[in-house]
């Protein structure tokens, strides 16, 4: 009986091995279907359009599944977009219900902690929007303008930025951002955050909000096509720069190899640079050097 039992623990133990090295592109094998989340709402990087789903970010999710097409030998792999939130989106990768959030977000230590990250695909930057009525006060210290000199400096940006109402996205890193802010300058202020940028920008034109920040493409494009009459305003400085990439699941490496193997070709051969014309307004000159940085050779 012992020996039979030990027998059968020893095969368990064997296929130990085998559990742990099941990786993405085995699942994806397996399943005949590669799932790629996005969020819906997050133009012109991802949107969904109907019954289409579209954006920069789309763009180089079709190409990395054209690689995976390639790599496996799956001609007709199933490529399933799958809607995620703000709030589930990096779980959505960790726990393999997308194997790939194409929509890109900044790779912080804590995310890290689940995920993995591709390469950057783009360089975000933050950003806010106010009322064209907004207060001299406010703009002057939101605009930089304010003289850094100490104790009289501080009193300034108080001065312009408490008792306002501030609005940003939940659970973002600028969320964070904010909060962080505030406590560091000691600034007693409201801060709001709703679901989308639009909801956002809705609070800001109807008096209800005095600035939205938010990642300055998003903001731009949401103006452009929602607010022609230029009641909002998008200010012209940029708070925060952050790098962004696609989240891969953490811990696999040949996955996570084959996604910087496509989008580092697409950096060379100029299809990024492309993408950027086509969503993105076109690339600074800024922007064109760091396609050389963050392309792998």
């Amino acid at each position: 009986m012992n020996a039979q039992r030990n027998k059968t623990i020893a095969l368990l133990f064997a296929c130990l091995p085998l559990l742990a090295s099941a990786d993405t592109l085995e699942r994806v094998r397996s399943s005949n279907t590669l799932t790629l989340g996005y969020l819906p709402d997050f133009a012109p990087f991802s949107i969904k359009v109907g019954d289409k789903v579209q954006g920069y970010a789309i763009g180089l999710c079709d190409k990395i599944a054209d690689k995976v097409k390639a790599e496996l030998g799956l001609p007709e792999l199933q490529v399933s977009y799958q809607p995620v939130t703000v709030a589930d989106e990096i779980t959505a990768v960790s726990s393999g219900k997308v194997d790939l959030l194409c929509t890109p977000t900044p790779p912080t230590l804590e995310r890290r902690k689940t995920v993995s990250y591709s390469v950057p695909i783009y360089t975000a930057g933050l950003s806010a929007v106010v009322h064209q009525d907004a207060p001299a006060t406010l703009l002057d210290v939101l605009n930089g303008k304010v003289a850094h000199t100490g104790p009289t400096w501080r009193a300034t940006v108080n001065r312009g930025l408490s008792s306002q109402t501030y609005v940003t996205t939940a659970g973002g890193v600028t969320e964070a951002w904010i909060r962080q802010q505030m406590h560091l300058l000691g600034v007693v202020a409201t801060l709001i955050t709703v679901d989308t940028t639009a909801d956002g920008l809705e609070l800001v034109a109807k008096g209800k909000a005095d600035a939205m920040f938010s990642e300055r493409m998003m903001l731009r494009n949401l103006l452009d096509s929602h607010y022609p009459t230029g009641n909002l305003v998008l200010l012209e400085r940029i708070f925060e720069y952050a790098p962004t990439a696609m989240a891969v699941p953490r811990d696999d490496e040949d996955f996570r190899l084959l996604v910087d193997t496509t989008l580092s070709e697409m950096y060379r051969s100029g299809e990024i640079e492309q993408a950027y014309d086509k969503y993105l307004g076109g690339a600074s000159d800024t922007t064109r050097k760091l396609f050389k940085v963050y392309g792998l050779p």
